[in-house]
């Protein structure tokens, strides 16, 4: 066959391609790592021994409350981790009673249980157990992160006995629901991550990397790169004072009917520490861990502590959450936060789940951004109601800020429009999925005109 030069030069041109697709999914979906395989890699496992050791303040919380017989919500995972850290059989054994009751279903701590406590099982309950995963491993695609997180683990359980298995159900989580759902979807803006669900999809890139040596962050960079520092912006200022510790509260499009959920909140601390855990590296991640080591927000309780103790690293150190910027926009998902300070008293605007909200003197109020009203000005930035209106005033500031940063909402998702500064050429603006144009660093006191742009049928 003839090899025209235009068809060596497409080849060429889709190289490139070929090997960023082959970079963004693992060789193979074998587990070849020794147990335990469940976050408790050999120096995480250091970690959390070291802190019995030292008889660090997180192992004393948890230690008192193991030795009170505190009721955990999730007694089995907790039973195992007590033994893990202690290495004391009879915690182990606690944690395999509670796994091989007829009522204890739940995939994830029946996984980690069989996983931590492996050495304790006989093989008649080593099989009891194993069946329960088998039985939680099968059945169609999941459709959430923690659905998809517990079957994964549930299979790297079983990679040693049922190796064809585990592969089996590692590759159809992967191209059926990671990537043909939850990577498509956010993509696509159809699709937020809440704080709180980022438990979840933290556990899972734990696992897949543990396990098959695959960072999932790869087939989406450019999201994950910034989902650190808009997951730290998106809670309301002042701390929430509960019996047991301080919660950051994370932005809820639900929290003027149902109030702060501490729930939530646990789950999105536990999110935060497991991020940090997963990179300890990269700058947005010092970041958060600057954000994270203080001990008012330490979680004490029954829910959180178990989290706090596997996931937090406190020799790790952090830099200073005031360097993040106060103003963070997520123009993949079409959200928006802003804060005009980093005290507890700060003014804050939420833009996300398709809602606008503004934090200011220790209450939340809903704004509808598709309703002209005027400005929020929390100085740091300015948010205009553009969709009815074409023509805004960037305020006036001290002299030495000579610009301002200026974000329109309310916008049509997706389309173009004209923008033009005073004194520079028009240019054209594309909002986000949420309907946001971002505009960085105009001129105060300069006038801003809008317009939609024409379009043009073929």
């Amino acid at each position: 066959m003839d090899i025209t030069r235009r068809t060596a030069c497409l080849s060429l041109i889709a190289m490139p391609a070929l090997r960023l697709a082959a970079q963004n999914r693992p060789d193979g979906f074998r587990v070849y790592t020794d147990a335990p395989r469940l976050f408790l890699r050999p120096a995480r496992l250091r970690l959390l021994r070291r802190e019995k050791q030292r008889q660090s303040i997180r192992w004393e919380q948890f230690e008192g409350l193991w030795a009170g017989n505190a009721p955990f919500p999730e007694p089995g995972w907790t039973a195992a981790l007590h033994y893990q850290i202690s290495e004391e059989a009879g915690s182990g054994r606690k944690a395999i009673t509670w796994a091989l009751e007829n009522s204890s279903t739940d995939l994830r701590q029946l996984a980690l249980i069989a996983d931590w406590c492996a050495p304790l099982l006989s093989a008649s309950e080593k099989t009891r157990l194993h069946a329960k995963l088998q039985r939680g491993v099968a059945g169609p695609s999941p459709k959430t992160l923690a659905a998809a997180r517990d079957r994964v683990m549930g299979a790297v359980v079983l990679s040693a006995a049922q190796p064809e298995l585990a592969e089996k159900v590692l590759t159809d989580v992967f191209d059926g629901f990671w990537l043909g759902n939850f990577i498509a979807n956010l993509k696509a803006a159809k699709t937020r991550l809440p704080n709180a669900d980022a438990a979840p999809l933290m556990e899972l890139l734990h696992v897949f990397r543990d396990s098959v040596n695959f960072d999932l962050r790869d087939t989406f960079p450019k999201w994950f790169k910034e989902y650190p520092l808009i997951h730290l912006m998106a809670h309301y200022p002042p701390p929430f004072p509960a019996s047991e510790n301080e919660y950051r509260i994370p932005a809820d499009s639900l929290i003027d009917k149902r109030g702060p959920d501490l729930d939530k909140a646990v789950m999105s601390r536990t999110a935060e520490l497991s991020m940090v855990a997963y990179d300890t590296n990269s700058a947005e991640t010092q970041l958060l861990q600057g954000f994270l080591m203080n001990d008012r927000f330490l979680m004490r309780g029954t829910a959180g502590l178990p989290y706090e103790l596997m996931w937090a690293n406190p020799y790790q150190p952090g830099l200073s959450y005031y360097h993040v910027p106060l103003a963070q926009h997520d123009p993949i998902g079409g959200q928006l936060f802003v804060r005009s300070t980093w005290e507890d008293d700060a003014t804050w605007i939420g833009f996300f789940e398709g809602q606008l909200q503004l934090f200011s003197e220790g209450s939340v109020t809903r704004l509808d951004p598709k309703i002209s009203r005027e400005p929020l000005d929390i100085e740091e930035a300015t948010v205009f109601f553009a969709r009815n209106a074409d023509k805004f005033t960037v305020p006036a500031r001290k002299a030495e800020e000579a610009t301002d940063d200026v974000f329109l909402v309310g916008l049509q998702p997706n389309k173009a429009y004209h923008v033009e500064v005073d004194g520079e050429e028009m240019v054209e603006e594309m909002a986000d999925p949420g309907g946001i144009i971002f505009l960085p660093g105009l001129p105060t006191s300069a006038v801003v005109r809008l317009t939609p742009a024409p379009v043009f049928s073929a």
